[in-house]
């Protein structure tokens, strides 16, 4: 009987998240519907992104100036050139907002970018796998069910705003696992030799124009 009270009071949390857009810049959409209310608190979704997508923080930073997106990114320092094969993994804490079309709804979107990567052999595609996210809740002026959700080992405050401690909590249930994929466009191996013979070709005219043009029309002394 109390399995069967903790189960009916730990109602089902669940989390999707969609890409929006093509191409290498896309939109990030997470949303999330609690199976309690949340009253009071903050609620988060914790992912990592692989090391074929990243968030631009200077992006980031000017979003939650216009008070467009809220997250945390971890680390907060990122190469956005490099290609994804030297890239790592990234941590991101995105803070949600509520849905006013549903009490126990919250979501946000980021704008997250693909990176390049390897020339493949036989496919003009890379995936980039996107895991579910973690739904985390900060709850710093109300209770929460110990049965239901316990302490996240998370370091950073219950808003991109604030600065002072607080403590996270996780569900004990887990939501239902969920990927989302990515398509990256790549070159073909097979192609690398007539890339290579086009780009010395077009280097060597472009080269050549601009060296007649210097000596057509410079001025030397």
């Amino acid at each position: 009987c109390v399995a069967l009270d903790v189960q009916a009071a730990c109602r089902n949390t669940t989390v999707t998240q969609e890409l929006l857009k093509e191409g290498f810049h896309r939109d990030l959409l997470v949303k999330v519907e609690l199976g309690e209310d949340a009253g009071g608190c903050a609620v988060a979704a914790r992912m990592r992104l692989p090391p074929g997508i990243y968030v631009d923080p200077y992006e980031l930073a000017t979003l939650q100036q216009h008070n467009q997106t809220k997250a945390v990114l971890f680390p907060d320092v990122i190469d956005v050139e490099a290609p994804e094969y030297l890239a790592r993994d990234l941590l991101l804490l995105l803070f949600l907002e509520p849905d006013a079309r549903c009490s126990r709804c919250f979501r946000a979107a980021v704008p997250v970018h693909a990176r390049y990567h390897r020339p493949a052999e036989g496919t003009e595609e890379a995936l980039v796998v996107l895991e579910s996210p973690e739904v985390l809740l900060c709850c710093c002026h109300s209770h929460l069910s110990a049965e239901c959700w316990e302490p996240a080992e998370v370091d950073t405050p219950c808003s991109s705003d604030s600065t002072g401690p607080c403590q996270w909590h996780g569900t004990k249930r887990r939501p239902a696992y969920e990927e989302s994929m990515l398509r990256v466009p790549v070159g073909l191996r097979e192609h690398s030799s007539l890339v290579c013979a086009l780009t010395l070709l077009t280097t060597g005219l472009c080269s050549g124009l601009i060296l007649a043009a210097a000596c057509k029309y410079g001025h030397f002394s």
